[in-house]
């Protein structure tokens, strides 16, 4: 094998491994059919529920979120759900920080997705995103973590990328 083609398949390898991370994330549920929104089928509330408070501009605005750590809990995350209370969320918990991407397949109410460095920083929100879009909203840079919040309230409390997170599984500082 010659050393062009060596490096043509290093980069075919190292385009569809970008591909994969980019789109195999859990939280995509690729391999959840599609449902009709009167029959959707999604997982049950996450307890028990945990802290998560957000430092902003605007102060200090404290969450309930569930937490989906496990490949189940996040490939279905807030799929059906009818409503999502004002306080409540989902975190979403990943081994590493990479580029993700997020879509709404089964997912019935438009959400802001938090995108959050392995820092406890946001690095960026996808905000008012569709209710069953799956064109895919996709971080700004790598995440490590992501916060599914109810359309809206990432504006409401005046929440930017560069804001502090703070959860028991986020580092401290």
């Amino acid at each position: 094998m010659s050393i062009a083609s060596t490096a043509r398949g290093g980069l075919i390898a190292l385009a569809a491994a970008l591909v994969f991370s980019a789109f195999s994330a859990p939280a995509l549920a690729q391999d959840i059919p599609r449902m009709d929104p009167k029959h959707c089928k999604g997982q049950a509330e996450i307890t028990p529920l945990e802290p998560l408070s957000v430092r902003t501009d605007k102060g200090v605005k404290t969450f309930r979120v569930e937490i989906a750590d496990t490949p189940r809990e996040q490939q279905y995350g807030l799929m059906c759900r009818r409503s999502l209370a004002p306080d409540r969320g989902m975190l979403f918990l990943f081994g590493a920080e990479t580029p993700r991407v997020f879509w709404m397949r089964n997912t019935l109410i438009p959400l802001d997705i938090v995108y959050i460095g392995a820092n406890g920083r946001v690095v960026s929100i996808s905000r008012n995103v569709r209710p069953l879009d799956e064109s895919g909203a996709p971080s700004a840079g790598p995440a490590r973590y992501v916060l599914e919040l109810a359309a809206g309230r990432a504006a409401e409390i005046g929440l930017l990328p560069g804001d502090r997170v703070t959860h028991r599984a986020m580092p401290r500082g």
